[in-house]
Protein backbone atom coordinates (compact mmCIF):
# COMPACT_ATOMS: atom_id res chain seq x y z
CA UNK A 1 0.00 0.00 0.00
CA UNK A 2 1.14 2.84 -0.65
CA UNK A 3 1.48 6.34 2.14
CA UNK A 4 -1.79 7.52 3.41
CA UNK A 5 -3.88 9.95 1.48
CA UNK A 6 -5.46 12.91 3.09
CA UNK A 7 -8.98 11.09 5.55
CA UNK A 8 -11.39 13.92 4.55
CA UNK A 9 -14.48 13.75 5.91
CA UNK A 10 -14.58 9.92 6.53
CA UNK A 11 -16.94 9.11 9.10
CA UNK A 12 -15.89 5.59 10.97
CA UNK A 13 -19.25 3.49 11.55
CA UNK A 14 -17.39 1.43 14.39
CA UNK A 15 -14.65 2.01 17.06
CA UNK A 16 -13.37 -1.61 17.34
CA UNK A 17 -12.85 -4.40 14.95
CA UNK A 18 -14.10 -7.60 15.70
CA UNK A 19 -11.88 -10.34 17.45
CA UNK A 20 -10.41 -13.30 15.85
CA UNK A 21 -13.51 -15.79 15.19
CA UNK A 22 -15.97 -13.50 15.96
CA UNK A 23 -18.16 -11.14 14.16
CA UNK A 24 -19.74 -7.30 14.17
CA UNK A 25 -23.26 -7.42 12.43
CA UNK A 26 -22.64 -3.71 10.24
CA UNK A 27 -25.78 -4.32 8.43
CA UNK A 28 -28.70 -6.55 8.32
CA UNK A 29 -27.55 -9.66 7.58
CA UNK A 30 -24.34 -8.04 6.81
CA UNK A 31 -21.30 -9.34 9.26
CA UNK A 32 -17.62 -8.39 9.60
CA UNK A 33 -14.71 -10.82 10.15
CA UNK A 34 -10.93 -9.71 10.69
CA UNK A 35 -8.49 -11.67 10.29
CA UNK A 36 -4.66 -11.84 10.66
CA UNK A 37 -1.82 -11.06 8.01
CA UNK A 38 1.81 -11.61 8.39
CA UNK A 39 2.80 -7.60 7.52
CA UNK A 40 3.00 -4.22 8.34
CA UNK A 41 -0.71 -4.60 7.04
CA UNK A 42 -1.70 -7.18 9.68
CA UNK A 43 -5.44 -7.53 9.11
CA UNK A 44 -7.94 -8.23 6.39
CA UNK A 45 -11.78 -7.66 6.88
CA UNK A 46 -13.33 -10.58 5.36
CA UNK A 47 -17.95 -10.60 5.31
CA UNK A 48 -20.11 -13.30 5.83
CA UNK A 49 -23.75 -12.56 4.05
CA UNK A 50 -26.61 -14.01 5.71
CA UNK A 51 -27.60 -16.06 2.37
CA UNK A 52 -31.29 -17.74 3.44
CA UNK A 53 -30.58 -20.93 5.73
CA UNK A 54 -26.68 -20.40 5.54
CA UNK A 55 -23.83 -18.05 4.02
CA UNK A 56 -22.24 -16.28 1.22
CA UNK A 57 -18.41 -15.75 2.18
CA UNK A 58 -16.87 -12.82 0.71
CA UNK A 59 -13.02 -12.90 0.74
CA UNK A 60 -11.07 -15.56 2.26
CA UNK A 61 -7.67 -14.32 4.19
CA UNK A 62 -4.39 -15.81 3.68
CA UNK A 63 -2.92 -19.33 3.62
CA UNK A 64 -2.02 -19.60 6.98
CA UNK A 65 -2.18 -22.05 9.99
CA UNK A 66 -3.75 -19.16 12.41
CA UNK A 67 -6.36 -18.05 9.69
CA UNK A 68 -7.85 -21.79 9.17
CA UNK A 69 -7.39 -22.49 12.94
CA UNK A 70 -9.79 -18.78 12.86
CA UNK A 71 -12.51 -20.36 10.34
CA UNK A 72 -12.57 -24.15 11.50
CA UNK A 73 -13.62 -21.95 14.57
CA UNK A 74 -16.29 -19.94 12.82
CA UNK A 75 -17.34 -23.81 11.51
CA UNK A 76 -17.82 -24.97 14.78
CA UNK A 77 -20.28 -22.28 16.15
CA UNK A 78 -21.33 -19.68 14.38
CA UNK A 79 -21.63 -21.37 10.90
CA UNK A 80 -22.29 -24.97 12.34
CA UNK A 81 -24.47 -26.88 9.96
CA UNK A 82 -25.70 -24.18 8.01
CA UNK A 83 -24.43 -24.31 4.34
CA UNK A 84 -22.24 -21.96 2.32
CA UNK A 85 -23.79 -21.23 -0.62
CA UNK A 86 -20.66 -19.69 -2.52
CA UNK A 87 -17.71 -18.29 -1.61
CA UNK A 88 -16.65 -15.09 -3.46
CA UNK A 89 -12.89 -13.80 -4.01
CA UNK A 90 -12.83 -9.61 -5.37
CA UNK A 91 -9.44 -10.30 -6.83
CA UNK A 92 -6.72 -12.51 -6.86
CA UNK A 93 -4.32 -10.90 -3.83
CA UNK A 94 -3.38 -13.35 -1.40
CA UNK A 95 -4.87 -11.69 1.44
CA UNK A 96 -8.61 -12.29 -0.68
CA UNK A 97 -7.72 -15.08 -2.55
CA UNK A 98 -4.89 -17.32 -0.65
CA UNK A 99 -7.53 -19.72 0.86
CA UNK A 100 -10.61 -19.94 -1.62
CA UNK A 101 -9.21 -23.42 -2.57
CA UNK A 102 -9.28 -24.69 0.97
CA UNK A 103 -12.17 -22.95 1.85
CA UNK A 104 -14.28 -23.88 -1.64
CA UNK A 105 -12.85 -27.70 -0.85
CA UNK A 106 -14.06 -28.16 2.83
CA UNK A 107 -17.62 -26.12 2.35
CA UNK A 108 -18.19 -27.69 -0.48
CA UNK A 109 -19.19 -24.74 -2.27
CA UNK A 110 -18.43 -23.10 -5.55
CA UNK A 111 -16.03 -20.21 -6.12
CA UNK A 112 -17.16 -17.07 -7.58
CA UNK A 113 -14.49 -14.78 -9.46
CA UNK A 114 -14.06 -12.38 -12.13
CA UNK A 115 -12.27 -13.95 -15.23
CA UNK A 116 -9.21 -12.26 -15.17
CA UNK A 117 -8.75 -12.47 -11.27
CA UNK A 118 -8.99 -15.75 -11.73
CA UNK A 119 -6.71 -16.06 -14.30
CA UNK A 120 -3.97 -14.42 -12.73
CA UNK A 121 -3.96 -15.99 -9.26
CA UNK A 122 -3.91 -19.52 -11.09
CA UNK A 123 -0.92 -18.39 -13.35
CA UNK A 124 0.68 -16.91 -10.48
CA UNK A 125 0.56 -20.05 -7.89
CA UNK A 126 1.69 -22.36 -11.33
CA UNK A 127 4.64 -20.53 -11.61
CA UNK A 128 7.00 -23.24 -10.04
CA UNK A 129 10.12 -21.70 -10.94
CA UNK A 130 9.93 -18.43 -9.97
CA UNK A 131 9.93 -17.42 -13.96
CA UNK A 132 7.54 -14.24 -12.93
CA UNK A 133 9.02 -12.81 -10.03
CA UNK A 134 12.25 -12.93 -11.81
CA UNK A 135 10.39 -10.76 -14.48
CA UNK A 136 9.77 -8.76 -12.17
CA UNK A 137 12.98 -8.50 -10.62
CA UNK A 138 14.64 -7.50 -14.10
CA UNK A 139 11.92 -4.81 -14.42
CA UNK A 140 13.36 -3.09 -11.54
CA UNK A 141 16.85 -3.95 -12.66
CA UNK A 142 16.60 -1.78 -15.65
CA UNK A 143 14.49 1.07 -13.64
CA UNK A 144 17.88 1.47 -11.33
CA UNK A 145 17.44 -0.46 -8.52
CA UNK A 146 20.59 -1.19 -7.08
CA UNK A 147 21.68 -4.54 -6.71
CA UNK A 148 21.44 -5.54 -2.73
CA UNK A 149 17.84 -4.77 -2.99
CA UNK A 150 17.87 -6.74 -5.91
CA UNK A 151 19.20 -9.84 -4.73
CA UNK A 152 16.98 -9.47 -1.75
CA UNK A 153 13.54 -9.79 -3.99
CA UNK A 154 15.90 -12.36 -5.78
CA UNK A 155 15.60 -14.17 -3.01
CA UNK A 156 12.29 -13.67 -2.20
CA UNK A 157 11.40 -15.86 -5.26
CA UNK A 158 7.57 -16.42 -5.74
CA UNK A 159 6.33 -15.39 -2.56
CA UNK A 160 2.79 -15.63 -3.81
CA UNK A 161 3.01 -19.10 -4.30
CA UNK A 162 3.83 -19.40 -0.62
CA UNK A 163 0.14 -17.65 0.95
CA UNK A 164 -2.21 -19.78 -1.17
CA UNK A 165 -3.71 -22.95 -0.95
CA UNK A 166 -4.16 -24.50 -4.44
CA UNK A 167 -6.64 -22.58 -6.37
CA UNK A 168 -9.70 -24.36 -7.01
CA UNK A 169 -9.66 -26.24 -10.95
CA UNK A 170 -13.31 -24.25 -11.95
CA UNK A 171 -14.93 -21.09 -10.79
CA UNK A 172 -18.48 -19.27 -12.20
CA UNK A 173 -17.96 -16.07 -13.46
CA UNK A 174 -18.83 -12.80 -12.65
CA UNK A 175 -18.43 -9.68 -14.71
CA UNK A 176 -19.42 -5.47 -13.89
CA UNK A 177 -23.22 -5.54 -13.86
CA UNK A 178 -24.17 -9.13 -12.94
CA UNK A 179 -26.41 -8.95 -10.09
CA UNK A 180 -26.06 -11.70 -7.11
CA UNK A 181 -29.40 -13.00 -5.68
CA UNK A 182 -28.07 -13.29 -1.64
CA UNK A 183 -30.91 -14.00 1.02
CA UNK A 184 -33.59 -12.16 -1.20
CA UNK A 185 -31.37 -8.47 -2.00
CA UNK A 186 -29.48 -7.74 -5.58
CA UNK A 187 -25.77 -7.42 -4.69
CA UNK A 188 -24.76 -5.62 -8.08
CA UNK A 189 -21.13 -6.12 -9.18
CA UNK A 190 -19.05 -2.99 -9.97
CA UNK A 191 -15.66 -3.71 -11.89
CA UNK A 192 -12.74 -1.75 -10.21
CA UNK A 193 -9.27 -1.77 -12.51
CA UNK A 194 -5.83 -0.48 -11.72
CA UNK A 195 -5.12 -2.30 -8.02
CA UNK A 196 -5.86 -5.12 -9.70
CA UNK A 197 -6.80 -6.22 -13.30
CA UNK A 198 -10.57 -7.05 -12.50
CA UNK A 199 -11.38 -6.15 -8.98
CA UNK A 200 -15.36 -6.93 -8.17
CA UNK A 201 -16.72 -4.60 -5.53
CA UNK A 202 -20.26 -5.46 -4.84
CA UNK A 203 -22.91 -2.96 -4.10
CA UNK A 204 -26.73 -4.08 -2.65
CA UNK A 205 -28.74 -0.77 -2.62
CA UNK A 206 -31.49 -2.18 -0.50
CA UNK A 207 -29.17 -2.25 2.32
CA UNK A 208 -27.11 0.93 1.30
CA UNK A 209 -23.97 -1.10 1.38
CA UNK A 210 -20.86 -1.51 -0.51
CA UNK A 211 -18.60 -4.07 -0.22
CA UNK A 212 -15.13 -1.47 -2.20
CA UNK A 213 -12.29 -4.29 -1.14
CA UNK A 214 -9.06 -2.52 -2.09
CA UNK A 215 -10.57 -0.30 -4.72
CA UNK A 216 -11.20 2.36 -1.64
CA UNK A 217 -9.61 2.47 1.45
CA UNK A 218 -10.71 4.71 3.98
CA UNK A 219 -6.74 5.82 5.17
CA UNK A 220 -4.83 4.37 3.38
CA UNK A 221 -4.13 4.49 -0.81
CA UNK A 222 -4.35 1.34 -2.56
CA UNK A 223 -1.28 -0.05 -4.26
CA UNK A 224 -1.62 0.70 -8.29
CA UNK A 225 1.80 -1.04 -9.41
CA UNK A 226 3.35 -1.66 -12.98
CA UNK A 227 4.03 -5.19 -13.05
CA UNK A 228 6.17 -6.86 -15.61
CA UNK A 229 3.32 -9.55 -16.92
CA UNK A 230 2.12 -6.25 -18.71
CA UNK A 231 4.97 -3.14 -18.57
CA UNK A 232 3.05 -1.04 -21.31
CA UNK A 233 -0.08 -0.68 -19.11
CA UNK A 234 -1.10 2.81 -17.54
CA UNK A 235 -2.80 1.06 -13.90
CA UNK A 236 -3.28 4.40 -12.80
CA UNK A 237 -5.23 5.72 -15.70
CA UNK A 238 -7.34 2.68 -14.57
CA UNK A 239 -7.85 3.16 -11.10
CA UNK A 240 -8.40 6.79 -11.51
CA UNK A 241 -11.22 6.13 -13.98
CA UNK A 242 -12.27 3.18 -11.83
CA UNK A 243 -13.03 5.60 -8.85
CA UNK A 244 -14.86 8.28 -11.25
CA UNK A 245 -17.05 5.10 -11.63
CA UNK A 246 -17.65 4.47 -7.73
CA UNK A 247 -18.90 8.15 -7.83
CA UNK A 248 -21.93 7.42 -9.49
CA UNK A 249 -23.09 5.84 -5.89
CA UNK A 250 -25.16 7.59 -3.47
CA UNK A 251 -22.71 9.49 -0.65
CA UNK A 252 -24.80 7.97 1.69
CA UNK A 253 -23.41 4.40 1.34
CA UNK A 254 -21.91 2.27 3.84
CA UNK A 255 -18.54 1.29 2.58
CA UNK A 256 -16.96 -2.08 3.47
CA UNK A 257 -13.30 -1.73 2.87
CA UNK A 258 -10.86 -4.89 3.33
CA UNK A 259 -8.58 -2.70 5.56
CA UNK A 260 -9.15 -0.59 8.31
CA UNK A 261 -13.17 0.04 9.65
CA UNK A 262 -16.15 0.72 7.68
CA UNK A 263 -17.86 4.27 7.29
CA UNK A 264 -19.62 6.73 5.45
CA UNK A 265 -18.68 9.46 2.89
CA UNK A 266 -17.52 7.71 -0.32
CA UNK A 267 -17.48 10.74 -2.01
CA UNK A 268 -15.19 12.63 -0.23
CA UNK A 269 -12.84 10.04 0.31
CA UNK A 270 -12.89 9.07 -3.15
CA UNK A 271 -11.75 13.04 -3.64
CA UNK A 272 -9.14 12.89 -1.25
CA UNK A 273 -7.25 10.03 -3.09
CA UNK A 274 -7.67 11.47 -6.10
CA UNK A 275 -6.00 14.55 -5.14
CA UNK A 276 -3.64 12.69 -3.33
CA UNK A 277 -2.39 11.22 -6.71
CA UNK A 278 -2.27 14.35 -8.14
CA UNK A 279 -0.28 15.71 -5.92
CA UNK A 280 2.43 12.61 -5.95
CA UNK A 281 2.20 13.19 -9.77
CA UNK A 282 3.23 17.14 -9.63
CA UNK A 283 6.01 16.16 -7.03
CA UNK A 284 7.56 13.59 -9.61
CA UNK A 285 7.12 15.59 -12.24
CA UNK A 286 9.15 18.63 -10.92
CA UNK A 287 11.44 16.44 -8.99
CA UNK A 288 12.20 14.70 -12.60
CA UNK A 289 13.56 18.16 -13.58
CA UNK A 290 16.78 16.66 -12.70
CA UNK A 291 16.50 12.97 -14.74
CA UNK A 292 15.85 9.91 -12.69
CA UNK A 293 15.49 6.78 -12.63
CA UNK A 294 11.96 5.03 -10.57
CA UNK A 295 14.65 3.58 -8.21
CA UNK A 296 15.88 7.40 -7.44
CA UNK A 297 12.35 8.56 -7.01
CA UNK A 298 11.65 6.13 -4.18
CA UNK A 299 12.63 8.60 -1.15
CA UNK A 300 10.77 11.29 -2.37
CA UNK A 301 7.48 8.57 -2.45
CA UNK A 302 8.51 6.96 0.48
CA UNK A 303 10.00 8.53 3.22
CA UNK A 304 10.80 5.13 5.51
CA UNK A 305 13.04 2.53 5.21
CA UNK A 306 11.46 -0.51 2.96
CA UNK A 307 11.89 -3.98 3.55
CA UNK A 308 12.02 -6.40 0.49
CA UNK A 309 8.28 -7.17 0.61
CA UNK A 310 7.31 -2.97 0.64
CA UNK A 311 10.02 -2.61 -2.39
CA UNK A 312 8.08 -4.57 -4.64
CA UNK A 313 5.48 -2.49 -3.97
CA UNK A 314 7.11 0.74 -3.88
CA UNK A 315 8.84 0.32 -7.06
CA UNK A 316 5.89 -1.01 -8.78
CA UNK A 317 3.84 2.17 -7.25
CA UNK A 318 6.23 4.47 -8.58
CA UNK A 319 6.57 3.22 -12.23
CA UNK A 320 2.89 3.29 -12.17
CA UNK A 321 3.42 6.90 -11.37
CA UNK A 322 6.01 7.67 -14.12
CA UNK A 323 4.29 5.90 -16.61
CA UNK A 324 0.78 7.52 -16.41
CA UNK A 325 3.24 10.87 -16.16
CA UNK A 326 4.44 9.67 -19.75
CA UNK A 327 0.89 9.25 -21.14
CA UNK A 328 0.40 12.94 -20.26
CA UNK A 329 3.32 13.68 -21.99
CA UNK A 330 4.35 15.72 -18.80
CA UNK A 331 7.50 12.94 -18.89
CA UNK A 332 9.91 11.18 -21.63
CA UNK A 333 12.00 8.36 -20.93
CA UNK A 334 15.67 7.58 -21.90
CA UNK A 335 17.79 4.44 -21.88
CA UNK A 336 21.41 4.73 -21.72
CA UNK A 337 24.42 2.28 -23.11
CA UNK A 338 23.46 0.14 -19.83
CA UNK A 339 19.64 -0.44 -21.02
CA UNK A 340 19.04 1.86 -17.13
CA UNK A 341 15.69 3.80 -18.24
CA UNK A 342 15.48 7.39 -16.99
CA UNK A 343 12.36 9.68 -16.89
CA UNK A 344 13.05 13.36 -17.62
CA UNK A 345 10.22 16.44 -17.48
CA UNK A 346 8.92 17.99 -20.55
CA UNK A 347 9.55 21.22 -20.98
CA UNK A 348 6.43 23.70 -21.42
CA UNK A 349 8.01 24.98 -24.73
CA UNK A 350 8.78 21.20 -25.94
Amino acid sequence: MAPSAPVACVNYAFDQPPKTAAVVEVAPGVLWLRMPLPFALDHINLWLLQDGDGFTIIDTGIARNEVKSAWKALFSGLMSNRPVKRVVSTHFHPDHFGLAGWLTDVLNAPLWMTRSEWLTGSMLYADRDGRISNAQVALFKQHGLDDVRLEALARRGNAYRRVLSTPPASYRRIGDGDRIIIDGCAWTIIIGRGHAPEHACLYCADKGVLISGDQVLPKISPNVSLSATEPSADPLSEYLESLDRLMALPQEVLVLPSHDFPFFGLHARIEALKLHHAQRLDALADYCRTTRTAAETLELLFRRKLDAHQIMFAMGESLSHLVHLESLHRLRRTVDQDGIIRFAAVSAES
